[in-house]
C-alpha cells in the first residue's frame, strides 16, 4: 500500500539556522520557506537525490508545531510522510485495521499540493505519519 518514503519532518527552533546548517554545512539544496497557514507552519524542504527533509517552523498562535517545540525546545524529528497512489483507500484500510486518523479523517491539501492524512503516532510505533497521494 505505502510507496516511497517521501519526507522526514524536523521541527526546528530557528528555521535560518536549520536551513543555514544543511544549505551551508551539509551543501544541501535547500527551498526557500513556505507559509502554510491552514497546517501552522512555514516549511521549507531539503532537497535529496532519493528524498527530502521538511524543516518545519511555527505559523500563527495556534501552531501545532509551537506544542512540539514548546515540549522539545531544540527540536526534532516530527514525522514521516510516505506516499500513497489512493489516499482514500488507504485510508479506509487503514481505519478498518483499527488505525485512527488525526482531525476529521478528511485529506487537506499538504505543502506540495496534494492531499495528505496523518495517522496517529499510538498506532504506529510512537511516530506521526502523514500520507501523502501521488
Amino acid at each position: 500500500m505505502i510507496g516511497r518514503l517521501n519526507h522526514v519532518a524536523i521541527a526546528v527552533p530557528d528555521l535560518d539556522a536549520a536551513s543555514k546548517m544543511y544549505r551551508d554545512g551539509l551543501g544541501a539544496s535547500v527551498t526557500d520557506p513556505e507559509d502554510l497557514p491552514d497546517h501552522g507552519v512555514t516549511v521549507v524542504f531539503v532537497e535529496l537525490d532519493n528524498s527530502k527533509i521538511e524543516l518545519l517552523y511555527p505559523f500563527g498562535a495556534n501552531s501545532p508545531i509551537q506544542t512540539f517545540l514548546d515540549r522539545n525546545p531544540a527540536g526534532g524529528m516530527h514525522h514521516v510522510c510516505y506516499e500513497v497512489l489512493d489516499i482514500f483507500a488507504a485510508r479506509d484500510r487503514l481505519v478498518a485495521q483499527g488505525a485512527r486518523v488525526l482531525g476529521d479523517g478528511e485529506p487537506k491539501t499538504g505543502a506540495h499540493n496534494k492531499p495528505v492524512l496523518f495517522l496517529h503516532p499510538k498506532d504506529f510505533a510512537g511516530t506521526l505519519v502523514e500520507l501523502e497521494q501521488v
